[in-house]
């Protein structure tokens, strides 16, 4: 195992991992982004029809046209857009390199891969929150026929499918399932279809629901999960009903255990929000710096990529000012 004196390691090559590169790349900073998958990992195994909820300006990263053919780009045009902009810029990006270890030194950090072993003075963490899903914590979720990720409908043709969840990808989920054959029913813990799902899909499942194409149990949980069957727990008791796949969309969360081991702290509020300056992004591990989805913590829906694309020029701007 090699082992790289560098000045900085970014941690995940997403949109924002690849923004922070850019903004080093501009400032003749010594870096290399390590990431464990493919390029803007999180983005490739979203399901493959996605539609973005904010438009393509909004996912540009340090002014590069993000021209896509219709306001809000899909999937597949936000991979387009950040492999050209890799690229076209000759970005320094190690794929399929797992960070391991993390830790600080009497010389800056240490960080240590399935690969390599790099010396940095700076290290910058974008990993995102799409690789952990919640668990249902139930019996059977073990089961091959349990999905915690969503990729397309055509596998489901004329079978029972359970969606759980009533976000976004729950709701574009059931809809196109529905749509290519399968039949459908959502397990919903609350009394309502998500506040935040998108404003153009709402109205279309709310009346599939309405009309019967889609079967909903609100304010209803699964107990248990069956080779052929799930038991439901819901407000008029307890229904086993007919199922050959459940597609378990609760949502995900940040490898928190990674921040933890780094030394980072933090909140004890159950969001466990890291602790950072707002005003540099660094952590209160100096020379630790955070970017993107993962300043959230828990809080997954805090920090998006439209928002979060600043990250990169507050910490390249600090890290050059202590570097000089």
């Amino acid at each position: 195992m090699e082992t790289t004196h560098i000045d900085i390691v970014i941690i995940g090559a997403g949109p924002i991992g690849i923004a922070c590169a850019l903004e080093c790349k501009k400032r003749n900073l010594n870096y290399i982004v390590l990431e464990k998958g493919a390029l803007t990992n999180s983005l490739f195994n979203y399901p493959l029809n996605m539609t973005f909820f904010s438009t393509s300006e909004k996912l540009e990263i340090d002014n590069i046209p993000f021209i896509s053919n219709n306001p809000k780009p899909t999937r597949n045009e936000a991979l387009e857009y950040y492999r050209r902009v890799t690229t076209s810029n000759a970005l320094k990006i190690n794929l399929y390199e797992n960070v391991q270890k993390l830790n600080k030194t009497d010389y800056g950090f240490k960080v240590v891969s399935d690969l390599n072993t790099y010396i940095a003075k700076k290290v910058i963490i974008s990993t995102g929150f799409y690789d952990i899903p919640n668990l249902l914590n139930v019996e059977g979720e073990h089961l091959p026929k349990v999905f915690h990720y969503y990729k397309e409908a055509h596998p489901f043709l004329l079978q029972d499918i359970a969606v759980v969840g009533a976000s976004n990808s729950s709701v574009d989920a059931a809809l196109e399932i529905y749509r290519k054959g399968g039949n459908v029913t959502m397990i919903i813990r609350g009394s309502a279809i998500g506040e935040r799902v998108k404003y153009w899909v709402k109205p279309d499942i709310i009346n599939r629901i309405e009309e019967g194409s889609i079967k909903a149990y609100f304010n209803s949980e699964i107990e248990e999960i069956k080779a052929k069957e799930i038991v439901i727990k819901t407000p008029d008791g307890q229904k086993t009903i007919a199922n050959d796949y459940v597609i378990a969309l609760t949502g995900y969360r940040p490898n928190l255990s990674f921040l933890e081991n780094a030394g980072i702290a933090l909140s004890k509020d159950g969001k466990s929000i890291p602790k950072y300056n707002s005003n540099t992004m660094e952590s209160n591990v100096k020379g630790l710096y955070l970017a993107g989805v993962i300043c959230g913590g828990r809080e997954t829906h805090k920090w998006f990529i439209e928002n979060s694309r600043i990250h990169a020029k507050i910490i390249a701007e600090h890290i050059a000012e202590n570097l000089a």
